[in-house]
């Protein structure tokens, strides 16, 4: 899939060049300056803002030929890597609608749940001996660590977790099975039994609504 036009215009810029250098093998000052013709003091420049904002770390201490110390290494961080144009959505979409040709509905939408079970258990999230609301305070925290924007809301003595956001927004048109797999990872995290009212098209947004008892 293609790069958005902020991912393309950032990766002509020095910075965006240097990490994708780094992001085939680590690299001295030297290997950078030789790869973008750029002098050291320029590469060592532009390596102090990225490091600053926690896309490049020091990886370690490499000899060269005809020195007579060893050159400083760097590499790219996780959180770098997340600047790079990814293709999940589209391969996920295809994945979703193979299963859900091969297995079926009910067996797709078992197959979800379950996955949202995993992906609960997963997370250090404890909500026990807390009442309800605080208990989906806790779900939409560990919702929003995966992407989302969501917040606990009362509205007519009905209590719900809404997102504005929702971190799965490029598949769930078309996709219903993804909103039953978050309304799983809620109520397990939870252990509050939710209903997912999710509106999705082409601005999505999370409603799961607390189960009356």
């Amino acid at each position: 899939m293609p790069a958005t036009t902020w991912d393309r215009r950032f990766f002509t810029t020095t910075r965006g060049r240097m990490l994708q250098y780094l992001r085939r093998q680590a690299a001295t000052v030297d290997d950078l300056a030789q790869a973008l013709d750029l002098t050291n003091n320029a590469i060592r420049t532009q390596l102090v803002l990225l490091e600053r904002d926690g896309l490049v770390c020091e990886a370690g201490q490499r000899w060269t030929s005809g020195s007579r110390k060893p050159s400083q290494e760097y590499r790219l961080t996780a959180d770098a890597d997340l600047l790079f144009p990814k293709s999940y959505d589209h391969v996920l979409r295809q994945l979703l609608a193979v299963l859900g040709e091969r297995l079926g509905q009910d067996d797709l939408d078992a197959a979800a749940r379950e996955a949202g079970r995993r992906i609960a258990d997963e997370m250090d999230a404890a909500t026990e001996g807390s009442d309800t609301r605080s208990r989906l305070v806790v779900a939409a925290e560990a919702l929003n660590e995966l992407g989302g924007l969501a917040e606990v809301v009362e509205e007519d003595n009905q209590l719900s977790i809404r997102g504005a956001s929702c971190p799965l927004a490029a598949v769930v048109n078309g996709h219903a099975e993804v909103c039953r797999m978050t309304e799983m990872f809620i109520s397990t995290i939870s252990g509050v039994a939710v209903c997912e009212h999710c509106e999705r098209g082409t601005s999505s947004r999370c409603r799961f609504d607390v189960v009356a008892s």
